[in-house]
């Protein structure tokens, strides 16, 4: 049986398979990437499993991350979402998925995608850490504080320095996989020699 990362080991298939598919991998789709910056913000004072539940649901309404539609929904069909018990029904939180889709497009006609805005933070590539419990890995970095800084620049919302701390471990940006988890990619990797 493979070893898990401690917050994936329950029995909700969800969180074990988003542990065990997605969370850590570096991901590169401007409509993914996006999907996460919503989904995080959403998650903001609830469980990442109360999300998952619901991510379905919000791929549906949001037209499965299409920035561009997103961009373009109208306040009616914003309010109609807030009737909608499939998702998390608060209003800053549902308006902000529009507000973030247009500060998207603006970031990708200065850099071309989000994908190579997003990166840039970390150099193009995962920062890889060798946490051994839980209780080493952080709630949020230099690095998140900085992204967050420049994402509210830029306009977007709900983008404090947690939520993009979590927004570049679900994109693989930071692998934070504990070493004993089957996921971290210096597992099976011999030790080093003193």
């Amino acid at each position: 049986m493979n070893a898990r990362c401690g917050w994936a080991e329950g029995d909700h298939e969800l969180m074990r398979r988003y542990h065990d598919e997605e969370w850590g991998t570096p991901l590169h789709d401007d409509h993914a990437l996006f999907e996460f910056l919503v989904l995080e913000g959403a998650q903001a004072g609830l469980s990442w499993r109360t999300v998952l539940d619901k991510r379905a649901a919000y791929r549906r309404r949001f037209h499965g991350f299409d920035i561009a539609r997103v961009a373009r929904m109208s306040d009616a069909a914003l309010e109609r979402l807030l009737q909608d018990s499939s998702l998390i029904r608060n209003r800053l939180k549902i308006f902000s998925a529009r507000e973030n889709a247009r500060a998207a497009l603006a970031v990708i006609a200065e850099f071309g995608t989000l994908d190579r805005y997003l990166w840039s933070f970390v150099g193009g590539a995962p920062i890889v850490n060798r946490w051994t419990s839980m209780a080493q890995i952080p709630a949020r970095t230099e690095l998140s504080d900085r992204l967050s800084k420049d994402l509210r620049k830029r306009g977007f919302r709900f983008v404090g320095s947690t939520i993009c701390y979590a927004h570049m471990q679900a994109t693989g940006m930071v692998n934070d996989h504990l070493v004993h988890c089957f996921r971290h990619p210096d597992r099976d990797r011999p030790a080093a020699a003193g």
